[in-house]
């Protein structure tokens, strides 16, 4: 069922004054997807992504609803809409209340709603995630309860992920036992656990504990290190452009470190390489998530590091990423962003993450050519 009038449908309650929000920019027809279309649960989690050729949402993931708390609280921030805070404030108490595993110390990768449980496991990347998540939505509320949780799973991270010279990417639960390599970028240590990592340099400054300062430092370093080789990682292209996403979260992890000269060298760099490759691949298979990072990262990097913007480059990626949000009749769909395009068709799923990067993308492009406000780290999606 769709949302006809706002009233409650199959995947949720919905209020009528949520129709009333304009959609007249990509930015608030995205935001209105979010609201409307049921990604998120009735419990407050968000779904992975939205499947427009069968209809259902995939499982609710912990990584994509704390990404949905960010998003939700930056659309309220520049909005003002208390729809966004609302929606923001049920997925980041599905986070402490339902997801978190006290005893454990430990968000699970998935949670079912159908009374299939997904295998238990918990990724490193996904903890950063939500802990970034609940930290902003702190930010926004004051309410301790986002703030604690986050504390305690940081420290989890601390104690349960790390080894002596990288981070396991995955442990089973309840053990906790670190998972075999597979081939797979998700399934290996890397730079890209550096975005993650974010979750530790916040948590120093919330809490003053030095042990998460160094923990990021520690991360930092190892990414650098290890960074170079991260592409093109593949002879097959669509796996260079799945490995582009990744390597940008790398940038993004790199961010707070823009002031020393080795690292803006470095970001400056990935920029370009990321673009040539994006230049290469794209006819093939383009993800409309690669597009929006590197635009955010040619704004954060001019705005924090006195990297040059290549405003061409910047105006063309803006265009791509304009040109996979989709227009469409049926709400579960309308407004979202599309994964991406392989061989000019553009892929059936209506996709959280990609809405999230694209419309922050989209939303500091605008900023920048109104010379409105700059992007902030804090604010990274």
């Amino acid at each position: 069922m769709y949302v006809t009038g706002g009233r409650r449908t199959d995947r949720g309650c919905y209020n009528d004054s949520l129709l009333l929000l304009p959609a007249d920019t990509p930015i608030h027809a995205a935001g209105r997807w979010f609201l409307q279309s049921g990604i998120q649960e009735p419990c407050g989690g968000v779904a992975r992504y939205f499947r427009s050729d069968t209809g259902w949402n995939a499982n609710i993931s912990t990584e994509i609803t704390g990404y949905g708390v960010s998003a939700l609280l930056f659309l309220h921030a520049r909005t003002g809409e208390p729809a966004y805070l609302d929606a923001a404030l049920r997925a980041a108490r599905f986070l402490t209340r339902i997801a978190w595993d006290a005893q454990l110390c430990a968000f699970p990768f998935e949670h079912s709603s159908n009374g299939s449980e997904p295998a238990a496991f918990t990724y490193f990347f996904d903890c950063g995630i939500v802990v970034r998540g609940l930290l902003a939505a702190w930010r926004a509320t004051g309410e301790t309860e986002f703030r604690d949780v986050a504390i305690g799973s940081g420290r989890a991270m601390l104690a349960d992920f790390r080894q002596r010279d990288s981070i396991h990417p995955i442990l089973s639960l309840p053990e906790k036992i670190p998972q075999p390599s597979q081939p797979r970028w998700s399934h290996l240590p890397g730079c890209y656990q550096l975005k993650s990592a974010l979750a530790w340099r916040e948590l120093f400054h919330t809490t003053g504990e030095a042990e998460f300062s160094r923990a990021f430092e520690s991360a930092l370093n190892t990414a650098m290190a290890s960074a170079h080789d991260f592409l093109p990682g593949d002879a097959n292209r669509e796996i260079v452009m799945d490995r582009l996403h990744a390597y940008e979260y790398f940038l993004e992890g790199m961010v707070p470190a823009l002031d020393r000269p080795e690292c803006a060298r470095l970001f400056g760099d990935g920029l370009t390489r990321v673009a040539r490759y994006v230049d290469e691949i794209a006819p093939l298979f383009a993800r409309t998530d690669v597009y929006a990072q590197l635009l955010r990262g040619r704004l954060l990097g001019e705005a924090l590091g006195g990297i040059a913007l290549d405003s061409g480059r910047a105006h063309e990626e803006a265009r791509a990423i304009a040109e996979l949000q989709i227009d469409s009749q049926e709400t579960r769909v309308q407004g979202a962003f599309a994964f991406g395009r392989k061989e000019g068709r553009e892929m059936p799923f209506a996709n959280p993450v990609s809405t999230a990067f694209a419309l922050q993308a989209l939303a500091w492009w605008d900023d920048w050519q109104r010379r409105a406000a700059r992007p902030t780290l804090e604010t990274l999606i």
